[in-house]
């Protein structure tokens, strides 16, 4: 099974870009987007000057537990840039979704949640609502997160959208939002 089948059965459909759009990212954005692949893990990375975003992070069911995940998170902090991943929020009749979170607050992730984030799909035209995840070696503050998000979304999710889909993702400002006064009440993570 190549990358792209392991990521297409693990991710649901309204969070996956195509085959086309990733080798693409991958071919003419390859100073910043990067696939790091073995046996039993995909991670696809963006990496720009003050921040990574992941993508997708793939460990296969029969790697887990065995500490994969935390590897290839090491490897990622060791470049010493804050990280920034998007998450569903917890579904309660998806155990995965909650082990998920787990995972990511043991390796020291926090949740954005000044951030909102409602991206549309265009494979399913639903709206999806996802969480922000971050880890900073320097206590970035969710404002410069939220920047991230911003310049990932419009330079990775939404590139050459048009050309690839036939039509565009939302822009930016309809799909982030910011609220400093956004408390902990909201924070996923401390739910766990």
């Amino acid at each position: 099974m190549n990358w792209y089948e392991k990521l297409n059965q693990y991710f649901p459909v309204e969070e996956m870009k195509s085959k086309e759009h990733m080798e693409l990212l991958l071919k003419e954005k390859g100073d910043i987007y990067h696939k790091d692949e073995g046996v039993h893990h995909v991670l696809m990375y963006a990496e720009f000057d003050n921040f990574i975003f992941i993508d997708y992070l793939f460990v296969s069911k029969d790697a887990r537990g065995q500490g994969l995940g935390h590897k290839l998170l090491e490897k990622l902090k060791l470049k010493n840039k804050a990280i920034i991943l998007e998450v569903e929020p917890v579904d309660y009749e998806d155990t995965d979704t909650e082990k998920r979170l787990h995972f990511y607050k043991r390796e020291g992730f926090d949740h954005a949640a000044s951030i909102g984030y409602n991206r549309r799909s265009l494979a399913t035209n639903e709206v999806n609502p996802m969480e922000i995840l971050y880890w900073s070696p320097s206590n970035q503050d969710e404002a410069s997160i939220y920047e991230g998000m911003k310049k990932m979304y419009e330079q990775v999710h939404t590139y050459k959208d048009v050309e690839l889909y036939g039509e565009s993702y939302e822009t930016v400002e309809k799909v982030l939002s910011y609220d400093e006064e956004n408390n902990d009440d909201n924070n996923i993570l401390s739910k766990l």
